[in-house]
């Protein structure tokens, strides 16, 4: 039977039946058109809300929406200079995900792009920056954040695999994390990070010490008297016409000098009574500034300090004995963060027992009481009493002789008794001198040899004898107030050798002996004889090696070695 049969023509059907199929075939294209055009409006307005620079392309059969977003190196904003930017949090972060980084104000610098395929604006995700673990660490302590120690101690022995989730940093309440371990999608095999922060939890100002700085305190400084102005007055009114007619013309060229030297030498005076703040990084001394008391830590109130005589440099050992002794004096029990690493030779150095204690009482430092027995018993006095009877009986015995002799030959026989006694008074003169040149010497061998002392015990000795000196008012090389314990004496001490290149090289050459004869086996008379002549700088060497050797050390297992050994494990983390 025909269409025409059945009242339907080829015309009806197309219309009520091929239509509404070709209909039903345009309408996934619709969908995937609205949904495409929705879904890239909607990643426009997150990327325009973060304030994304970005390129997108669309595929609306397909429904692929191709997003480039550049990927960024970040480093923290500079303290000084941009100080707003440092502590306040940023205003607009990227609520994208992998975008935590955008929390913070950075100085970015563009290191290539990251294309994405997405179907939807949920799937779309901000690539993480590359960022300084050690600097990332010392931003957010400077902040105030609060190391995580269980955090850390996984980190360090689980490593890429420790849980998404782990708290390394906490705000300063403990209650909230502020840096935690986030998804491997984006890290290319980097340990990937992800940073929280609120402006509330900022605890710390510009006023603050940030972290791998140190701040040296100023040593005692004599101010000389000054004259008055009455003396003044009368001297200038006395000499002031003669003056006036023939240095007149001097003064007028000599202030102009004068006034451009005053504002250098005024700072000069000033260094020696104003704190001085050094920056320590891994390779040692960077900078130093000095800071007056009150003023606050910011670059206007810092004065830049010559330093050259302090850097590590091959061939000389002073800038590893400041940069250990410096990160020595700013190691504490509360410390968790440092950057200077103290050699292995140098720690080992301040452990050891090198000192004999028979030399610091031939320095006059120690009664030879306070030491074990190591000198043998000799009685000089003994001897010269022996001696003395032993003469006078020979002499009596002489002038007995004498006496029963004829006067002729008594004369005789008495010039010859004193010049023999002249002659034996001279050879016992030499014999004493001998012996006690003998004695002297067999008492530095016996010094050399006697029981040995470590570093803490003889900067004891040594911290009481320069006290002592200091009341004495006897010229020292450094004032030490009796009140000052030993950790500010050394403050005091790094203060005067980041002010005095003469000082600290002079200082330094008598480590470079001490640690040579502790690692040549022992001291030798040639070594003794150099600390008779430098013993003042041998009793301040001894209170920065007794530093060293008190510093509180990180153990197994304590934070502040798992926090440095993961920063020496990971030198660039992903952020994100």
């Amino acid at each position: 039977m025909s269409s025409t049969d059945s009242g339907y023509s080829a015309t009806d059907i197309i219309t009520y039946i091929g239509v509404p199929l070709a209909v039903l075939g345009v309408l996934p294209i619709l969908y995937n058109t609205v949904a495409t055009l929705a879904a890239l409006s909607k990643i426009k307005r997150m990327l325009r809300y973060g304030r994304l620079t970005a390129l997108t392309r669309s595929d609306v059969v397909n429904r692929v929406i191709e997003v480039e977003l550049p990927r960024y190196a970040v480093t923290p904003c500079d303290r000084f200079t941009d100080t707003e930017l440092y502590w306040r949090p940023s205003r607009q972060p990227s609520f994208i995900p992998g975008g935590s980084w955008t929390t913070f104000n950075w100085r970015t610098r563009a290191i290539g792009a990251k294309t994405q395929r997405v179907e939807y604006a949920d799937q779309l995700r901000q690539p993480q920056v590359d960022v300084a673990f050690d600097e990332l660490v010392a931003y957010l302590l400077d902040l105030g954040a609060v190391p995580d120690a269980h955090g850390w101690k996984l980190l360090r022995s689980t490593g890429l695999w420790t849980p998404t989730g782990c708290s390394l940093m906490n705000s300063p309440d403990g209650v909230r994390n502020a840096l935690t371990i986030a998804p491997l999608d984006d890290s290319d095999g980097h340990l990937s990070l992800k940073a929280s922060w609120s402006s509330d939890w900022t605890t710390r100002d510009v006023s603050s010490l940030p972290p791998y700085w140190i701040r040296l305190p100023p040593p005692l400084v004599r101010i000389p008297k000054a004259v008055g102005p009455t003396e003044e007055a009368s001297t200038s009114k006395e000499d002031s016409k003669v003056e006036d007619l023939e240095k007149g013309k001097e003064k007028e060229q000599i202030d102009a000098r004068k006034e451009s030297l005053d504002s250098i030498q005024k700072q000069a005076e000033k260094n020696p009574r104003a704190s001085i703040i050094c920056q320590i990084s891994t390779n040692g001394l960077i900078s130093a500034m000095s800071q007056e008391d009150g003023a606050l830590f910011s670059i206007a109130n810092l004065q830049g300090l010559h330093v050259e005589h302090l850097r590590i440099r091959s061939g000389k050992s002073d800038g590893v004995w400041f940069a250990s002794f410096a990160t020595a004096f700013g190691t504490t029990s509360q410390t968790v963060l440092w950057n200077y690493k103290i050699p292995d030779e140098i720690l080992n150095f301040a452990r050891r027992d090198t000192v004999p204690c028979g030399v610091l009482v031939l320095l006059g430092v120690v009664d030879e009481s306070q030491t074990p027995t190591w000198a043998s018993n000799y009685n000089s006095n003994e001897e010269a009493s022996e001696l003395f009877f032993r003469r006078c009986a020979e002499q009596r015995v002489a002038m007995q002789a004498e006496s029963q002799m004829a006067p002729p030959q008594r004369e005789i026989a008495v010039r010859q008794r004193m010049q023999m006694e002249s002659n034996q008074r001279m050879q016992d003169m030499r014999d004493r001198m001998r012996r006690d040149n003998q004695h002297r010497e067999t008492r530095k061998s016996e010094a050399l040899q006697s029981p040995k002392w470590d570093a803490k015990l003889v900067a004891e000795h040594n911290l009481q004898w320069l006290r002592q000196k200091g009341e004495r008012g006897a010229d020292a090389i450094l004032n030490v107030d009796a009140s000052l314990p030993l950790r500010d004496v050394v403050g005091t001490l790094l203060h005067r050798m980041v002010l005095d290149g003469q000082f600290a090289s002079s200082i330094c050459r008598v480590l470079d002996l001490w640690k040579a004869w502790a690692d040549n086996g022992g001291m030798r008379k040639s070594d003794l004889e150099a600390l008779f002549e430098t013993q003042e700088l041998f009793a301040l060497a001894s209170l920065l090696v007794a530093l060293v050797r008190d510093t509180v050390t990180a153990h197994e297992g304590t934070l502040s070695l798992d926090l440095q050994e993961c920063l020496r494990m990971w030198k660039t983390v992903r952020l994100g």
